[in-house]
């Protein structure tokens, strides 16, 4: 396996990863405060009506990761046009909401960075 391959692998585990993360303050610990101040909200009253929202997007983030893991996965076991295939729906979707995200306003740019870049790169290193 070849520098690219490997680093490829990296990203992908790390996007799928940072996803992982996502979904935990969206999901599970979205009534912390601490969690609040990632998403800028500012009052327990204000979390609580983004609630089902912030619920269901974490699942989201979820699944998507769980996407990127299940391709990593069938790339180990030797189906590696199945796996290419899922890796690069996922990370393509990843991006994607990165770049919806930009659409929200000048605020959102940071936040799509950090939830866009890795997915991009492994997208991007899959190709190769």
């Amino acid at each position: 396996m070849g520098f690219l391959q490997i680093a490829a692998i990296v990203v992908v585990a790390l996007a799928a990863l940072l996803h992982v993360w996502i979904f935990v303050l969206e999901s599970i610990r979205w009534m912390q405060p601490a969690t609040w101040r990632v998403f800028g909200v500012r009052s327990h009253e204000q979390a609580e009506v983004l609630r089902p929202m912030a619920y269901n997007q974490g699942f989201y983030n979820l699944f998507l990761a769980v996407g990127a893991f299940a391709g990593l996965a069938l790339l180990a076991l030797g189906l590696p046009y199945a796996g290419r295939a899922l890796v690069l729906f996922t990370t393509a979707a990843m991006t994607a909401a990165a770049v919806v995200l930009t659409t929200s306003g000048p605020g959102y740019l940071r936040p799509a960075l950090i939830q866009g870049t890795l997915p991009l790169l492994g997208f991007v290193l899959f190709l190769f």
